[in-house]
């Protein structure tokens, strides 16, 4: 039974993560109730029995397998007008909803909703490192009411990089397209996605406060990445779509220092 928020958490499980439940009880504990959903491409008595323990709807994606392949079920099996993939090792503040519904109410046509974020390290919150202190410089236009509907500006920001974190995007359905997220990317998929979404005439609505709260750690899809070199690869892919080739790699050879930080 859908609650009358119009809005929907959609959480991604894989596998069995110690850290779903606490995930979980963030999101219960919203300043405004909201539906929840899991969904998962990974079935086992873990995550059956912990969406019974909460009373949360559970769906299989029996399609195909991969991690844009999951983040666009989720999307799909969200009915609602607005929608979050929550990540199954992150934690949301109480007024997560409350101020992603306060800005879409104040908004003309809004395509995302996102927050400005802190990293869960060992059990503790950190607010400040060189990583998140960059992100939120690049951030710093979109702090502008006006400057969120730039197709221009919001194009400018994502060309330095990745400033946006992904759990902290909620998305209006309605505005966008049925498939958010392209398949063959393991690090950049949400890079790649919000530059094809920049280019659509809407709002990139941006909360200054750290409401979303990114944990890290070594089981993490994005430390494993990094620590592959995958992201150096896809990073120069997506700097090509806004500068020429020689100017992409200066910026990649600048931009892979700043990830380190993600490490443990």
């Amino acid at each position: 039974m859908l609650l009358n928020t119009n809005h929907t958490f959609a959480i991604c499980a894989y596998k069995e993560s110690e850290y779903l439940e606490e995930c979980i009880r963030s999101l219960k504990n919203q300043s405004i109730p909201t539906n929840i959903i899991l969904t998962t491409s990974t079935p086992n008595d873990f995550i059956k029995l912990t969406a019974d323990k909460y009373r949360i709807p559970l769906y299989v994606n029996t399609g195909e397998k991969g991690i844009t392949q999951d983040w666009n079920y989720a999307f799909r099996r969200a009915k609602t007008k607005y929608m979050t993939i929550a990540h199954q090792d992150d934690v949301y503040h109480e007024n997560y909803v409350e101020t992603a519904l306060t800005a879409f109410k104040n908004a003309d046509k809004p395509l995302i909703f996102f927050t400005d974020y802190s990293e869960l390290r060992e059990g503790e919150l950190v607010h400040n490192n060189r990583l998140l202190n960059v992100k939120r410089k690049m951030l710093l236009p979109l702090r502008i009411k006006s400057f969120q509907k730039s197709i221009f500006i919001r194009r400018r920001v994502l060309s330095l990089g990745d400033p946006i974190c992904c759990p902290s995007v909620t998305f209006v359905k309605d505005n966008l397209p049925e498939q958010i997220f392209r398949s063959g990317f393991k690090s950049c998929e949400d890079w790649e996605a919000w530059e094809k979404l920049s280019r659509l005439k809407g709002e990139f609505l941006y909360h200054k406060e750290p409401l979303t709260y990114h944990r890290i750690h070594e089981e993490s899809a994005t430390t494993a990445i990094i620590g592959e070199n995958l992201r150096s690869e896809e990073d120069y892919i997506m700097f090509c779509k806004f500068w020429p080739k020689i100017i992409a790699r200066m910026i990649v050879r600048l931009y892979s220092d700043s990830e380190k930080s993600n490490q443990l």
